[in-house]
């Protein structure tokens, strides 16, 4: 499969998928780990990708998603955002909707 199908395949796959540098048990920079820390406190089980151990997923989703930075999450086969966008709608309490809605769908 070329690595734009693998990337396809994953996010219609996953309800829920956190692609992120590292693990959601030892995230590898901050902003993963303030990611994995937000969509972990809302439940829901997730699909993570570490983009460090993929380096063809890592070079090519920036252009796959038109988002330049790591992480991403992507719900329903739609990208939310980064870690900004994240721990925001985790404060405001619309993380934790959507990503029930998406594991109830």
């Amino acid at each position: 499969m070329e690595i734009m199908d693998i990337l396809k395949d994953q996010i219609e796959s996953n309800s829920i998928l956190l692609y992120m540098k590292g693990s959601p048990d030892q995230p590898m920079c901050g902003f993963s780990a303030r990611t994995v820390q937000a969509v972990m406190e809302c439940g829901q089980k997730f699909a993570y990708v570490d983009v460090l151990s993929n380096p063809d997923v890592r070079a090519n989703l920036p252009s796959y998603a038109n988002w330049p930075t790591f992480p991403q999450l992507w719900v329903s086969g739609e990208l939310v955002g980064g870690c900004d966008i994240v721990t925001d709608m985790h404060a405001k309490g619309e993380l934790k909707t959507l990503l029930e809605q998406a594991t109830n769908a």
